[in-house]
C-alpha cells in the first residue's frame, strides 16, 4: 500500500505526486497513459518553457521528474474504488491498487452521448454504479448500457444479485467477453421509457423493451465514475469538493480536468499542488490522531 494513490499520470497527478513524495510520503499513479496531452501539438503557453515542447515531450518529462523522486508509475485501466473506512483499493484488469489517501485525476471524462431523458433519470432507475446499486435490484431485470471491459464489470457485480442481465451495445461492438448469462442487443437505441423514472428503451426500429433499471458503463470508468463508487456526494453531476479539493469521501480528492472548468495544464498543474498539500495534511493529521 502507497501513502498516496493517484488515479491519473497526467499534470495534475504528477503535481500532486511532486508535492507527496517532497514529504517523505510513498505515490503510486495508476492510469492507461498520456491522455489528453497526447493530442498536444506543441505547447507554448505554460510557464518555464524556453521553447515549445508537445504533450507526450511534456508528459514525459514530468513522469521523469516523478520517477526521481520515488514515484511508481502503473498502467492498468480502473473499473472499481472503494474506501474500506482504512484505505482505499482500486480494482484494475491487471490488479489491485491502495492507497491510505486517494487523489482522482484523470482528466476530462469522455462525453456520454447520454440519451434522452437520461439525466433526468439519475437516479430514479438510472445508475453509475452497480456496486453501489445493484442490492436495490434484487431479482429484477435490468440493462447495462455499454461494450467494454468496464461493462462487463458492472455486468458481473450485477448477475449475482439481480434477475437478469442485459447488455445494451448501442450500436457499438464488443470490445469484451461477457459470461454467456448476460443477454446481448447490438440494436442502436433512440431513447428512454418512462415519465419521471426509468421504464425501458426505445430501439431506433421502433421496438421497446421493459426494464427496471439500467446501468450506464460507457467506454472506461471517468474519475467522477469512481469517485461514486468510492460513495462521494454529488450535485447536478459533479462531484461536491471543498476549497482543498477534497470530496464529502474524507482523504478522496479532485484535481485537474476531471473536475471541470477551464482545462489547461496551468490549472491542472495548479489542482494537483492544492489536492496534494491537502492530502499531506490528511494524513498527518490521521496520524498524529492515531498517536
Amino acid at each position: 500500500m502507497s501513502d498516496v494513490l493517484i488515479i491519473g499520470h497526467g499534470p495534475a497527478g504528477v503535481s500532486a505526486a511532486l508535492y507527496a513524495l517532497r514529504s517523505k510520503l510513498s505515490v503510486t499513479l495508476v492510469g492507461k497513459g498520456v491522455g489528453a496531452l497526447e493530442k498536444a501539438h506543441l505547447i507554448e503557453n505554460y510557464y518555464g518553457l524556453e521553447k515549445p515542447l508537445t504533450g507526450v515531450e511534456l508528459h514525459e518529462a514530468g513522469k521523469r521528474q516523478a520517477e526521481t523522486l520515488g514515484a511508481k508509475f502503473e498502467y492498468d485501466e480502473l473499473t472499481d474504488l472503494f474506501f474500506d473506512g482504512k484505505e482505499f483499493v482500486a480494482t484494475g484488469l491487471k490488479g489491485e491498487y491502495r492507497g491510505a489517501a486517494c487523489i482522482m485525476a484523470t482528466g476530462a471524462a469522455r462525453k456520454k452521448q447520454p440519451l434522452p431523458g437520461m439525466a433526468e433519470m439519475e437516479g430514479k432507475g438510472v445508475s453509475y454504479c452497480a456496486v453501489c446499486d445493484a442490492f436495490f435490484y434484487r431479482e429484477k431485470n435490468v440493462a447495462v448500457l455499454g461494450a467494454g471491459e468496464y461493462a462487463l464489470h458492472e455486468c458481473n457485480e450485477l448477475l449475482p444479485v439481480v434477475g437478469s442481465v442485459t447488455l445494451l451495445t448501442n450500436g457499438a461492438e464488443l470490445s469484451a467477453t461477457f459470461p454467456e448469462n448476460v443477454k446481448i442487443d447490438k440494436r442502436p437505441l433512440s431513447g428512454l421509457l418512462g415519465e419521471g423514472a426509468f421504464a425501458g428503451v426505445k430501439f431506433d426500429d421502433g421496438t421497446e423493451q421493459n426494464f427496471d433499471g439500467l446501468f450506464v458503463a460507457l467506454g472506461s470508468a471517468s474519475a467522477m465514475d469512481l469517485a461514486r463508487k468510492a460513495g462521494a456526494a454529488f450535485d447536478n453531476g459533479n462531484a461536491v469538493l471543498d476549497k482543498d479539493f477534497m470530496t464529502t469521501v474524507p482523504g478522496l480528492f479532485a484535481a485537474g480536468d476531471c473536475t471541470g472548468g477551464t482545462l489547461q495544464v496551468a490549472v491542472a498543474v495548479g489542482e494537483g499542488a492544492i489536492a496534494g498539500l491537502a492530502a499531506i495534511k490528511y494524513l498527518r493529521g490521521i496520524r498524529e490522531a492515531a498517536g
